[in-house]
């Protein structure tokens, strides 16, 4: 009877312990995150990590979802798909409901396929995939998932809002953009969106370049100067975009910068005062922009990042990306991939600057807001120290930047 007795308590405790284990288990909502955290692209995924990090602190302060908190999980994946998708494995052996992923367009074509292909083979343990940058249209387009909800606009969005900040006088522009699914949809979307509303523009010069292995620009802005380009147009993000603008700078080339990614942490320093009026980025948020529209919460929100971290609050989208999940796990009732899902398609909040924004349902891709900033002094938060800073050149509603989409979802039960 004793021995018994012996066995019937050692075996509560076995399963007392495992049952704290498992509820110990449940009291975060873990959201993997994937980017490059090391290799060319890192401070592009080490400044993510921590813009992350600072807007999760915030949400969890103001009560999580359903009582719980969030957590970020990193994981590196050295801009390989090969490893985002080894991420995505160890997200799903951990049953995580999220994955985040911000840096290129072929890493989220890989983690649509690979979050399908999972989700349907296990019913009991699906996870949702949350594109914090990755804008080729084709992700929403040809390509769109039930599980795949796109927090950024899309490259052609963004196009359009480029061509449309060409001053009139501009009447030669160069292009040069990376040599993968996004730099490709870039170029093209920019070709499209110049004959459609620029007409008068003529294209004197159109580069693809290897991602990521080109360290001296210099021969690429010499070419642009002779062909009598007045300005240069590009998708280019990371060293591909600083080294590129550092080159012109360096150079005196007499040039006027579009972009979509100077304003990323390393921009403004590679720019440096030589950019003075001549750059600008098409963005979802610059630090200018709460003291412009004169939100004081806003700016308090990002000047505690920046006392914290020391290098700009770019991420405002990521922000909007957790007050969402907050939202659809609350409406939810439940931290279950599908319920959040379904919660999630056609959502409407409005973000922390004040603006409505919309998960569309059709495709899943947030429509919001957007800014093209301009690198120049006089402002009240300069960028990195370099005595410049982002001033709203214009700013563009979300009804402005809407587009149609050819997506043709199928959606679980």
């Amino acid at each position: 009877m004793r021995a018994r007795s012996g066995i019937s308590i050692l075996l509560g405790l076995v399963l007392a312990i495992a049952g704290m284990g498992g509820a110990s288990a449940q009291q975060t909502i873990k959201v993997a995150y994937t980017d490059p955290l090391s290799g060319p692209f890192a401070q592009v995924g080490d400044a993510n990590l921590k813009q992350m990090q600072y807007i999760i602190d915030f949400i969890n302060a103001k009560g999580g979802a359903l009582g719980k908190k969030f957590e970020l999980v990193p994981f590196d994946n050295k801009s390989q798909p090969s490893d985002a998708l080894i991420a995505l494995k160890s997200a799903t052996d951990q049953n995580m409901p999220f994955i985040m992923q911000c840096s290129g367009s072929n890493i989220a074509a890989a983690l649509i396929d690979g979050v399908n292909k999972h989700n349907d083979r296990n019913p009991d343990n699906r996870i949702i995939y949350l594109n914090c940058g990755a804008v080729a249209p084709e992700l929403t387009n040809e390509q769109c998932s039930f599980w795949h909800f796109r927090f950024d606009l899309h490259a052609a969005m963004k196009a359009e809002v480029m061509v449309r900040a060409l001053p009139k006088e501009t009447t030669k522009v160069y292009l040069i953009n990376q040599d993968y699914l996004f730099g490709q949809s870039v170029q093209r979307e920019l070709r499209t969106y110049l004959a459609k509303l620029r007409p008068d523009v003529q294209i004197v010069g159109d580069e693809l370049i290897p991602l990521g292995k080109i360290k001296d620009f210099s021969p690429y802005i010499t070419k642009i100067k002779a062909s009598g380009a007045q300005a240069l147009m590009t998708g280019n993000w990371g060293p591909d975009m600083n080294l590129l603008i550092k080159a012109g700078i360096d150079a005196g080339a007499d040039l006027r910068y579009y972009t979509f990614y100077a304003h990323l942490a390393g921009g403004p320093t590679a720019i440096g005062a030589g950019g003075d009026g001549r750059v600008l980025s098409v963005m979802s948020f610059g630090e200018n922009v709460a003291p412009e529209l004169g939100n004081k919460e806003a700016e308090e929100f990002t000047k505690g990042f920046r006392d914290k971290h020391k290098f700009d609050f770019s991420a405002a989208g990521y922000r909007t990306i957790f007050e969402y999940l907050q939202a659809a796990v609350n409406k939810a009732g439940a931290v279950d991939a599908t319920k959040i899902a379904f919660a999630l398609e056609g959502m409407t909040i409005r973000d922390f600057l004040g603006f409505e924004t919309t998960m569309r349902k059709d495709d899943h891709q947030l429509i919001s807001e957007y800014f093209v900033g301009s690198f120049k002094k006089g402002v009240k938060y300069d960028a990195e120290n370099t005595g410049l800073g982002w001033a709203t050149a214009a700013t563009v509603l979300a009804k402005d930047v809407d587009q149609p989409n050819t997506c043709k979802m199928k959606r679980p039960r």
